[in-house]
């Protein structure tokens, strides 16, 4: 006798599928942790009372502070270069990092980072070297985000040697590609497109 098998679907916005990958991974392994500008109350915010008043910009990380502590979810000050620069350099010493560039346009304050280190670093030590990082980033125009919030740039990172980039077109693939780049040994840039971020009209399947 012969079993069928059935796939149910269920209703999940994209920003809530990047939310739940990255839950689940900081579940699964406590050596993931995740920085970036605002992506909780805010940085030297605390004495406010103010713990995960955004979430990120875009709400992708709501209740990741409260479930996992700030020594796991980092708020930054405002320096991209600085922050990306930390958490490639936490990814080659055995953690397992997630930084937040707010938007593609602000590549070009930490691209030295992510040019001359993160894609080179396995190479230049023959190997030897992981790199578990992922940037999460922004892209996408027509949102009335201006002209420095509003680039795509995801090809440029096509012609880099030791990057990867994916660029998920739905809740579904929004998280399985994210939970494949957090638990990639090298570097991925996965790049979150401005104009699903609320669409709740895909189905993830489950």
């Amino acid at each position: 006798m012969s079993s069928m098998s059935t796939t149910a679907t269920r209703e999940i916005q994209y920003r809530q599928a990047i939310n739940e990958a990255i839950r689940q991974e900081m579940t699964r392994d406590e050596t993931v942790i995740i920085m970036g500008e605002e992506i909780a109350g805010g940085a030297g915010r605390e004495d406010q009372g103010i713990v995960d008043a955004w979430g990120g910009p875009f709400r992708t990380t709501v209740g990741l502070i409260q479930e996992f502590g700030n020594q796991r979810v980092l708020d930054t000050p405002l320096s991209e270069a600085a922050f990306i620069g930390a958490a490639i350099g936490a990814a080659s010493t055995g953690m397992r990092t997630i930084a937040e560039l707010m938007f593609i346009d602000f590549v070009g304050v930490c691209m030295d980072q992510l040019l001359n280190n993160a894609a080179k670093m396995r190479y230049m030590f023959g190997g030897q070297v992981k790199l578990p990082f992922t940037l999460l980033t922004r892209i996408g125009a027509g949102f009335g985000s201006a002209a420095q919030h509003s680039e795509p740039y995801y090809s440029i990172f096509s012609h880099i040697p030791g990057l990867k980039g994916v660029v998920p077109s739905d809740p579904y693939t929004a998280k399985g590609l994210l939970t494949a780049a957090i638990r990639d040994d090298d570097p991925v840039v996965y790049f979150e497109h401005k104009g699903q971020i609320g669409r709740a009209s895909c189905r993830e399947r489950v």
